[in-house]
């Protein structure tokens, strides 16, 4: 197993912009290796996503950028490609892309946005990684033709530094088989509200089943879930860590940040625990 990536999980606050991004430059310090950021435009107590991670990407140094997850439904997904490839350009290669199908539909609609079934909403995403994916291919005109998005002859560029990976926050059937046949990663979160640890290896072994239907190794499919360190003592967060790595085989991990002492928290996680989970895992 390859360096299990190890970061933190945080929301777009901009009640207060200087507590949004202390913990973020501190996982940068701290040298954690990547940080998801919440995307919910139609939240209005939020930045927007992707104007955060780009004024990150310019005070930080090595950590990768991931938004987590992004709203496909509200963003274009051929914007959203050049987006996705000028922040990776400008990072020097830190920008994986986390995107899901779309939730909260009232609030999507609230802002102008498609509502979509939950088999418009995959074959949508399927579509938009056509896009995404001929965007960054090198090719100097593009075309793709769908139901519910299409290019014609758009001109894409930059391309990105570096292979960006699409990552999908997939919980349900479909999403799953979409994920082992064409991402390149699975970002669940873990949680009563959402994927109960429980349930994770018969997700796990769905993806495996459709990359191996599509002619695809499984083991080329990154396993990143979003999840939440366990009491006060960085011991007991080692060891659950370690489980949801050793036992549900995610190999990139995005801590969600406590309301006390978010700063600390990372300090905590980048110069203790970290470095026990990685040695307890290889």
């Amino acid at each position: 197993m390859s360096r299990v990536g190890i970061g933190i999980f945080a929301v777009p606050d901009a009640t207060n912009p200087d507590a949004a991004l202390a913990p973020v430059l501190a996982a940068d310090r701290a040298e954690l290796d990547v940080v998801g950021i919440q995307d919910h435009p139609y939240q209005r107590r939020f930045f927007d996503t992707w104007t955060l991670l780009a004024y990150l990407a310019g005070r930080t140094e090595r950590i990768r950028l991931v938004p987590d997850v992004v709203n496909l439904p509200l963003r274009l997904p051929a914007v959203l490609a050049k987006s996705a490839a000028s922040l990776d350009v400008l990072s020097g290669g830190r920008v994986e892309l986390g995107i899901g199908a779309g939730a909260f539909w009232d609030g999507i609609a609230a802002m102008g946005g498609p509502r979509r079934t939950p088999g418009e909403s995959v074959a949508a995403l399927d579509e938009a990684i056509d896009i995404m994916r001929a965007f960054w291919s090198g090719e100097r005109a593009v075309t793709v033709e769908g139901e519910h998005y299409a290019v014609a002859g758009a001109h894409p560029g930059p391309p990105p530094a570096h292979p960006i990976g699409i990552w999908i926050g997939a919980y349900g059937p479909r999403l799953l088989r979409l994920t082992g046949r064409r991402a390149d990663g699975w970002l669940p979160t873990l949680g009563e509200r959402y994927l109960d640890p429980g349930d994770v290896p018969s997700r796990q072994a769905a993806i495996d089943e459709a990359a191996r239907a599509a002619g695809r190794d499984p083991t080329e499919i990154e396993r990143a879930a979003n999840v939440t360190a366990l009491g006060d003592d960085p011991e007991r967060w080692a060891e659950s860590l370690t489980r949801i790595v050793t036992e549900l085989r995610f190999t990139t991990l995005f801590v969600s940040l406590p309301d006390e002492d978010p700063v600390g928290f990372v300090q905590r996680l980048g110069e203790d625990v970290a470095p026990r989970v990685r040695e307890r895992v290889d």
